[in-house]
Parts: structure tokens; C-alpha cells; sequence
């Protein structure tokens, strides 16, 4: 099934697409949403290739757009499907849920982007900046105060990971803010968690703990 008026690239194209995406550790949840974005059918189960092969040309074409060219988009809609991609390549075997909801400690609920399960726990939560200048020192503040919050709450007891993604870079003095703040941790066991940035150079991320 493929969206009236768009255009179709023909079988070829189609298969050369599907023959480069299957090299890629595509996790199923990513498939589903873009199957879902662009209307398009998609295998429930079975080989890599023959699920793709199951899309329509738009959903192929947004897929080999996102994780083979590297394009970005005005939205950042593809550096958030490749941060989600890259999250759960980090936790094999897990439940990686997108958009979740999690309420900390104060009672507020916090919206994640990327949120990791274990066993139905949370182990790790994830945060992507995808557009705009770079991650400043108020953000990366924000974001710890997010995940101390979240930690000390009901359902973040075994959550030992959390991650801030940029794919605009980060500036000195938040590299900074968000080492010292996660310095401050180590004298408490109970609370330990393990910040970590990710930044998205060159087509692929890299991680430094802070």
C-alpha cells in the first residue's frame, strides 16, 4: 500500500534500498513507527529483509533517508529516529519505550523521549537535542534536576544510566555543569547514576561519561 501521489521509484530502487537497510541494526519499535508515519503495511515477525521488503516506497525511502544518507530534517524528526536507534543498540535485550511518561519524586510528570526497561524496571532514560544552537549550561542542568527527580521517585529505584544526546553539540560550560552535578552523586551509593553525553558527529555517535 503506498500513499496516493506518491511517486514510486520502481522495484530497483526499492531493492537497493532494502539491501542497504537490512545491514543496519534497525530495532523493531523503529520500523513501527515509521511504518506508522507513512501509512505503509509491515510484517509482524521474520527476517530483516523481508519485513522491509513488506513497506511501502515512502517508508523505504524515509528509512534509507534517516540511516544511510544521514540526512537532516527542519523538524529533527531524523536525528531523534537515529538517537532512538542508537539508545537501543546500547541496551540489548531490553524494552525501549519512546515518549514515556515517568513521575519523580516531587510528583511532576516528566516526559522522556527514550526510556530503557529491564525486567519492568526503568534502567536508563535518554534525552536527544536535535535542532537548534548547542546544549547550553541551563539545559544540561535542567536535565539533571529531570533525572534526580525521576531516580529518587517510586519507579526510578534501579534506573543507573541516563543519557544526553545532541546533534548540535554541546557547549564548554555544559560539558562542565553536567560533570560536576554528576560528581556530586558519588558519595551516595543509593542515588549512584551514571551521566553520559552523546554527540552525533561525522554519521555516528560517540559517548563520554561524565
Amino acid at each position: 500500500m503506498v500513499n496516493k501521489g506518491f511517486p514510486k521509484f520502481g522495484m530497483s530502487q526499492a531493492g537497493a534500498f532494502v539491501a542497504a537497510l537490512k545491514n543496519y541494526n534497525l530495532p523493531d519499535f523503529i520500523l513501527e513507527l515509521v511504518a506508522k508515519e507513512c501509512k505503509s503495511d509491515l510484517l509482524e515477525r521474520g527476517r530483516i529483509d523481508d519485513r522491509l521488503q513488506s513497506m511501502n516506497d515512502e517508508a523505504l525511502e524515509l528509512l534509507h533517508k534517516v540511516f544511510v544518507e544521514c540526512e537532516e530534517d527542519k523538524a529533527g524528526k531524523y536525528a531523534q529516529y537515529r538517537f532512538f536507534a542508537y539508545v537501543s543498540s546500547m541496551y540489548h535485550k531490553c524494552e525501549v519505550l519512546v515518549n514515556e511518561t515517568i513521575p519523580g519524586a516531587t510528583g511532576k510528570n516528566h516526559k522522556i523521549p527514550v526510556a530503557v526497561k529491564n525486567n519492568g524496571m526503568y534502567i536508563a532514560v535518554a534525552y536527544n537535542k536535535a535542532t537548534g544552537n548547542p546544549v547550553n549550561k541551563k539545559e544540561t542542568a535542567r536535565f539533571y534536576d529531570m533525572v534526580d527527580d525521576i531516580k529518587k521517585g517510586d519507579h526510578g529505584t534501579m534506573l543507573t544510566d541516563a543519557i544526553y544526546g545532541s546533534s548540535v553539540g554541546f557547549r564548554g560550560d555544559a560539558l562542565v555543569e553536567l560533570e560536576n552535578l554528576s560528581k556530586s552523586r558519588t558519595n551516595d551509593p543509593e542515588n549512584k547514576l551514571d551521566f553520559k553525553t552523546a554527540n552525533f558527529e561525522n554519521n555516528i555517535y560517540s559517548v563520554t561519561k561524565c
